[in-house]
């Protein structure tokens, strides 16, 4: 007799090599048309899989879990955030929960750098402009914008991603500044020509750019309050590709 394959349900669409690949390893139940689970179905997946893969817009809070059936042991959540889960609650259940850090540090940082250089260069705006069929020829003045080469870009978080986006701004001519729980060791500081800044307040007041690579967490939650952002220079941008 085969051995029975554990029940592994997907909250949404994956990629088409990691579905077959699953299907092939596990009893898989697929999601095929990609429709966003409502909560009642998520807790529904919860009491019948032994394995549920979620994904960063899946809620899965201590009421979800408190509903969780006792086979549930593993959420294996697709992405590389964990703040969509509460952990203390899957903890106490005895249900694993594993994520996938650092597969889209290189991506992420690739997507701050063109929001970095599309907004002082007002890409977007002249995009619509041009789609709206409004747009009617070069002119001196038209959609001037700013150039980013020699400004200062205030990171705030400088973890995997925070690094790698100060390694695609130096080759745009920008100086590195930035902001962390805990400074970086002086190897990076040194390869980055990084400045580090023990206060926010001071950092933010003297940026042009300011990028923001933190996580989710009570900690950081409206980390730029409305004061801060008093504190800005009034030609600053902000990029903000951190969840939340």
């Amino acid at each position: 007799m085969p051995t029975k394959k554990p029940l592994v349900i997907i909250t949404r669409r994956l990629p088409d090599a990691i579905e077959t690949r699953m299907m092939e390893l596990f009893d898989c139940r697929l999601n095929t048309d990609d429709t966003k689970m409502r909560q009642a179905d998520l807790i529904q997946a919860m009491q019948e899989a032994e394995v549920l893969v979620p994904t960063v817009t899946d809620r899965i809070d201590a009421k979800a879990l408190s509903q969780a059936g006792p086979r549930l042991k593993l959420i294996a959540s697709f992405g590389t955030g964990v703040d969509h889960i509460d952990l203390k609650s899957a903890r106490e259940r005895g249900i694993t929960v594993t994520n996938t850090p650092g597969v889209l540090t290189e991506d992420t940082a690739d997507m701050t750098m063109a929001m970095m250089l599309a907004l002082p260069r007002r890409l977007s705006e002249g995009e619509r402009l041009v789609r709206a069929g409004e747009w009617t020829g070069w002119a001196p003045t038209s959609m001037l914008g700013h150039r980013i080469w020699g400004k200062r870009l205030g990171i705030v978080g400088m973890g995997r991603i925070g690094q790698a986006v100060a390694r695609r701004a130096r080759g745009f001519g920008l100086a590195i500044h930035y902001h962390n729980r805990r400074r970086v060791h002086e190897d990076i500081e040194t390869e980055l020509e990084a400045t580090y800044w023990e206060s926010l307040d001071q950092m933010l007041s003297r940026m042009d750019i300011v990028s923001i690579h933190c996580p989710h967490t009570p900690a950081t939650y409206h980390l730029l309050s409305a004061r801060r952002l008093k504190l800005l220079a009034p030609h600053a941008y902000i990029v903000n590709t951190s969840r939340g």
